[in-house]
């Protein structure tokens, strides 16, 4: 019988299959996060103990896993380690963020504005457009006020206390806040509304500091729990549902998550 000659495609994904089963058992080991008995670990890769223990010999010999001498449990090893911190290293978080925010917009038809820590305070640096324009204060290079919007009380809530007095300070003096329309909070006020962005793990604001307009605010943190990013979802209140379980709030958090996933946070 001839065979059916493979396309380019199918050529392109074929693997080797020796080193996929071996890629569950280090699977295994990031799932679990901790050291693991040879038993529990092939069983969580579904495979016997007998097949496990060749793979993981061979990992050990490239420094991918190491064995306790005393307990006999595996765990991942220094060369496994190294690569991780590459990894790190190499992550750009706007650059993955990015397509994930145009995808969120198009998704749920709202203008999207991806953030940073700057040097005045959270800037957008990146806006994905909705379908029809909103006139609002937030454009590429907007300083974001700590105060009154979604975005800044979402790095508000989750920076250092120290560095968010200083920020606070410096938008009094430079009339950020004022420049979104808002009245300066009162120190205990502002205290209950990040406590309360910490809690829910996202910030809103509606009809403020902009009459007519609403935002949502989630952070994206990377692989040390630092917060990196703000993703904000902003439009007119007719067409924004600003509730904390409607589709707008789940879909930015989801999104968030997943940036901060792919950052390496393991949310703890």
């Amino acid at each position: 019988m001839t065979k059916t000659a493979q396309s380019p495609s199918e050529k392109s994904r074929r693997g080797i299959q020796s080193i996929e089963i071996g890629g569950r058992l280090l699977t295994a080991l990031v799932e679990e996060g901790g050291p693991m008995s040879l038993g529990d670990l092939a069983r969580k890769a579904g495979m016997p103990s007998a097949k496990a223990h060749p793979y993981l010999v061979s990992f050990g010999n490239f420094g991918l896993i190491e064995q306790d001498p005393l307990t006999g449990r595996y765990e991942l090893g220094p060369f496994a380690l190294q690569l991780g911190l590459i990894s790190l290293h190499l992550l750009d978080p706007v650059r993955i963020a990015i397509p994930m925010i145009t995808q969120l917009a198009a998704e749920i038809d709202q203008t999207v504005g991806l953030s940073v820590l700057g040097n005045q305070g959270p800037t957008i640096i990146y806006i994905a457009e909705s379908s029809y324009p909103i006139h609002v204060n937030m454009r590429t290079g907007t300083v974001m006020s700590i105060q009154s919007t979604a975005t800044g009380r979402v790095f508000a809530a989750f920076l250092p206390p120290r560095q968010v007095e200083r920020m606070i300070d410096h938008e009094k003096r430079n009339g950020i806040a004022s420049a979104f329309g808002a009245p300066r909070q009162k120190a205990s006020a502002l205290d209950d509304i990040l406590s309360d962005v910490r809690k829910r793990g996202m910030a809103r604001v509606q009809g403020e500091p902009i009459p007519g307009i609403n935002a949502i605010c989630a952070p994206v943190f990377e692989h040390t729990g630092a917060i990196r990013l703000g993703i904000t979802a902003i439009g007119p209140s007719g067409s924004f549902d600003v509730s904390w379980n409607g589709e707008i709030a789940r879909r930015v958090m989801a999104c968030a998550h997943d940036v901060s996933r792919r950052l390496g946070y393991d949310g703890q």
